[in-house]
């Protein structure tokens, strides 16, 4: 789910850029050349609307405007982020750039169960398998629905949850790869889920909300 302004996954994709360019110039002797990008970072599409990018939605202030300007980020990211197709052997770079790019502000034991649920209803919005625990989610649950996406070619690459604006309200970002019902596979798709804290005979819990 994307909100406004314009795109919140490009601001976080600046933010990033501009930091792993940051470390790329510390590791760099002084006076020697960076090498040339060889080429520019791809696009990523969202299962429910047009192209996005990677890599998340909210960068905090502070990161952006401590990261170091420089002339040509893209060929740091191209270093540090995989390339399309690289498979799970890339997935573990695409985590530590979320969580670079957006330092964890969850108490551990919230964050867990965001990600587990998070990742859940990517997955039952993706392929179809297990919408009916989330009624109010997937108001169709009780239907058949063909899946948009094979659950065999199905695969989360990277997750994180983090704080959207207040205490009591969150947001999972997830990166995922998927062969839909063409037959075309597509990786670093992005999807967010947003979900508010309420309490029930004095426990807290987290829950979804609808996507709009």
């Amino acid at each position: 789910m994307t909100t406004a302004p314009r795109s919140p996954h490009l601001l976080l994709l600046s933010t990033v850029m501009l930091a792993v360019a940051g470390v790329a110039l510390l590791g760099v002797p002084h006076g020697q050349e960076q090498p040339a990008p060889a080429s520019t970072a791809h696009a990523t599409t969202d299962p429910s609307s047009a192209a996005t990018v990677l890599p998340g939605s909210k960068p905090t202030a502070d990161t952006a405007a401590s990261a170091p300007s420089v002339a040509s980020p893209s060929s740091a990211v191209e270093s540090a982020l995989p390339p399309h197709g690289e498979g799970t052997a890339g997935d573990p770079a695409i985590q530590r750039n979320l969580e670079a790019a957006w330092p964890a502000d969850l108490p551990a034991g919230d964050e867990r169960e965001l990600l587990t649920t998070g990742r859940a209803l990517l997955r039952a919005d993706a392929t179809g398998v297990g919408r009916a625990k989330w009624p109010e989610v997937f108001p169709d649950s009780g239907q058949a629905v063909a899946p948009a996406f094979a659950t065999a070619r199905f695969r989360i690459q990277a997750a994180i949850a983090r704080r959207d604006g207040s205490p009591d309200t969150a947001v999972v970002h997830l990166v995922w790869a998927g062969m839909d019902r063409g037959g075309t596979f597509t990786d670093l798709r992005i999807t967010d889920w947003h979900f508010t804290r309420t309490f029930q005979k004095g426990a807290a819990t987290w829950t979804p909300q609808p996507r709009t």
